[in-house]
């Protein structure tokens, strides 16, 4: 089939109507783990349904699709994933459907809805598919191989091959057809699996392709010459008709669904606020997660302040203050890194399909996602610059740690802006991180602890400008050092040195402390925009949609 033209309910498709009466349900899940399946739905509801629905209106139409889909047994579960324990496999499918039931489409599409289910729970959730389309929906389902039992579930039959139609009409006739051309089924055999079989291509040969390639023409040409007299090209058994409830589904589509009416969905405050609800929800539920990087950030912190702890009076020389302030600046962001990664393109997925479907805009994601992890960056950079701070004996004033803990908080934040608009850039995530290391690797280099900023030709040169552990780096010093008068010993002399003169031979007292948080800010609002345009202009598949 190359050409031809889809009309919905007497209507040209366009874009509009095919959002307002087609919902597709993907072939995998994609939904919230540490979400409820009731959690899931009430998101959805906010989202989907007309602004002119009252709050109750929406919790009673979540809890028609529990009670629809059977789940009231597993409403309060965790939809789970493979990593997190919820909902049995067949559930979460059901869940998957509710999501689009919850608007009440009239025309419902499912990929392979069986696909990586048991028998009996595939068969289960087919007769639940069957009994929705008794519902005043038409439920289009595409199977490879379905079992006898849930071959007789269907209305109507489409068999294909490479997009040729080589039957259509009601299953219960397709024997009957493929009998009157010469192909009997045999006793006891599966119809679907031995017609699927009749007209697959058999690539394992030049031969045998030829051959299988050349009955399949024959049979689709055979078919369109059968169906040619009939205005809907469905196959009808001589002096029999159609099952009256095939006929039924397509006239109450006809007559009561309306899909070119404009629904009003919720503004981009209301999108936001439920997304943002939704972020902290399933991010402060991942305790295993959050345990883990707590940890990482202690223990990065108990490493360094122990390897520098227990000096006491003794002061430490001066390149090795300088070796802890770039460590406290550079080593933490890399982890910081990895993990945004590996969460965005977890969650890439899911972003891709909801975007697709209308469920909001770029725009409301885009803040929620930077303020709904807020919370965690916060208790992340406490947990890491707190005790790191007074374990290696840094200055003792109060002003200078409040001026050192934020600069640390804005770069970890700007590794964060980083990884983010890296994710959203890059397709995969082995693409993100290799991108991600190898910008943070040339910044890592360039910061002025390396090498002289001095010394550095004009390409670094550039690098080191927009390289936010320079700038760290340069503001911590400059935090340590400016106007303390440092006392070095060489040999049996004791000198003071002003500490903005050993600053000053690094090349990192170039810009004033407050242009150096100002800097930062930049660089890290120019990750946000990038991030923001390419969540707006670049689609979010995942390798898998590629």
């Amino acid at each position: 089939m190359k050409s031809g033209q889809i009309w919905i309910n007497g209507q040209p498709s366009t874009p509009q109507l095919v959002r307002k009466c087609v919902a597709h349900v993907r072939q995998h899940d994609q939904l919230l783990p540490n979400l409820t399946v009731r959690e899931t739905l009430a998101f959805i509801a906010q989202m989907r349904l007309p602004r002119t629905f009252s709050q109750a209106q929406r919790d009673k139409r979540v809890e028609d699709v529990i009670a629809e889909l059977r789940l009231r047994q597993c409403a309060n579960t965790r939809v789970g994933n493979t990593y997190v324990r919820g909902v049995s496999g067949g559930e979460r499918r059901r869940v998957s459907i509710g999501v689009q039931l919850l608007w009440n489409p009239g025309i419902l599409i499912l990929d392979e809805p069986t696909s990586g289910l048991d028998s009996f729970t595939a068969h289960n959730l087919v007769t639940t598919l069957s009994r929705l389309a008794k519902g005043n929906r038409l439920v289009l389902i595409s199977l490879h191989q379905p079992r006898s039992d849930i071959f007789r579930l269907f209305d109507l039959v489409l068999l294909m091959t490479s997009g040729t139609p080589i039957y259509l009409g009601a299953a219960q006739q397709m024997v009957q057809y493929f009998t009157s051309i010469g192909h009997p089924c045999p006793r006891y055999s599966n119809p679907a699996d031995f017609y699927v079989d009749l007209t697959s291509i058999d690539r394992r040969s030049k031969e045998r392709e030829v051959a299988t390639v050349e009955k399949a023409q024959s049979l689709a040409a055979l078919f369109l010459e059968k169906v040619q007299g009939f205005d809907d090209f469905l196959w009808k058994a001589e002096a029999k008709e159609l099952n009256t409830s095939t006929h039924t589904v397509s006239l109450t589509l006809t007559q009561d669904t309306d899909c070119g009416t404009a629904v009003e969905l919720p503004g981009m405050i209301e999108q936001f606020s439920t997304l943002i609800r939704r972020q902290i929800s399933n991010d402060f539920r991942d305790l295993p997660t959050l345990l883990i990087h707590g940890s990482e950030a202690c223990l990065m912190s108990l490493i360094i302040g122990f390897l520098y702890y227990g000096h006491g009076a003794k002061q430490l020389s001066f390149m090795d203050t300088a070796a802890l302030l770039f460590m406290i600046g550079a080593l933490i962001p890399f982890n910081v890194i990895l993990d945004v990664v590996s969460k965005c393109h977890s969650e890439r997925s899911m972003l891709y399909y909801e975007l697709e479907d209308g469920l909001y805009t770029a725009g409301p994601y885009f803040f929620a996602k930077i303020l709904g992890e807020l919370p965690e960056h916060c208790a992340y950079v406490i947990i890491y610059a707190m005790p790191i701070y007074w374990l290696t004996n840094l200055r003792p004033v109060p002003e200078l740690f409040l001026l050192h803990f934020l600069l640390v908080w804005l770069v970890v934040f700007c590794c964060r802006t980083m990884a983010l608009a890296a994710s959203a850039m890059l397709p995969t995530f082995h693409m993100s991180s290799f991108f991600c290391n190898a910008l943070y690797n040339s910044f890592y280099l360039t910061a002025g602890f390396m090498i002289n900023l001095d010394n550095l030709w004009i390409v670094p040169a550039w690098i080191s400008k927009l390289s936010f552990l320079r700038w760290c780096f340069s503001g911590l010093m400059q935090i340590q050092f400016n106007g303390h008068l440092y006392t070095t010993q060489i040999g049996n002399f004791t000198f003071s040195i002003l500490g903005d003169t050993m600053i000053s031979a690094m090349d990192l007292n170039s810009h004033p402390l407050y242009a150096i948080y100002l800097i930062v800010i930049g660089i890290s609002y120019g990750f946000l925009f990038l991030y923001y345009l390419s969540l707006k202009l670049i689609k979010q598949k995942s390798i898998q949609d590629w």
